[in-house]
């Protein structure tokens, strides 16, 4: 991954992972999802969505305006 990516939003729940991403994404902010959940434990590790470091204080006004608790 390139350097300038930071971790902005962890969570054991796949869906709601992605409901982030697709939220920034509409907000014109790049986010990508790295799953780190073991294969055949789901219960272990964690989904994180990535986004470009200058994009971290739009992304948190989004996400306070959208009320989601990061």
């Amino acid at each position: 991954m390139e350097q300038n990516w930071i971790k902005f939003f962890t969570s054991t729940n796949f869906y709601q992972s992605e409901m982030v991403k697709q939220m920034l994404i509409e907000n014109h902010i790049d986010a990508v999802v790295l799953n780190k959940q073991d294969s055949s434990h789901r219960t272990f590790g964690n989904i994180e969505v990535y986004i470009h470091k200058e994009d971290f204080p739009q992304a948190v006004e989004i996400m306070i305006l959208n009320q989601i608790n990061i």
